[in-house]
């Protein structure tokens, strides 16, 4: 059995929003983002992924296609797939988010990059 412990994935960067995964198999993908200030992430999305965000602190403002919404600490959001995701932190305080995506980007790898950023 493999655990972790979240809080050491819980770094910020200066220039961006910070990504680090957590677990990663063959079904499943997750991934931690930390945002400062006014940092944020997307749009992004996979069109054969579905994906569960959920707020680990702070506040963020969410995206999911054309609906928004104000998230503080714990509350989730389903992402189906094909929608694009836009998450920015919403708050002075660092907001720290849990990324679930199934099945895993399909690139896969235990060096996946960060998810891409969809053109308009």
């Amino acid at each position: 059995m493999k655990t972790r412990d979240v809080r050491d994935l819980v770094r910020f960067a200066e220039d961006g929003a910070r990504q680090e995964t957590l677990y990663e198999t063959e079904r499943l993908f997750s991934r931690v983002i930390c945002l400062q200030q006014a940092q944020g992430l997307g749009p992004v999305g996979d069109p054969g992924a579905d994906a569960i965000c959920l707020i680990l602190a702070g506040e963020a403002s969410v995206q999911v296609g054309r609906g928004r919404s104000r998230m503080k600490q714990w509350e989730t959001v389903l992402v189906p797939a094909g929608s694009d995701l836009t998450i920015r932190n919403a708050s002075e305080e660092p907001a720290v988010v849990l990324l679930v995506t199934a099945p895993p980007p399909a690139d896969g790898g235990a060096a996946a990059p960060p998810p891409q950023p969809r053109t308009p």
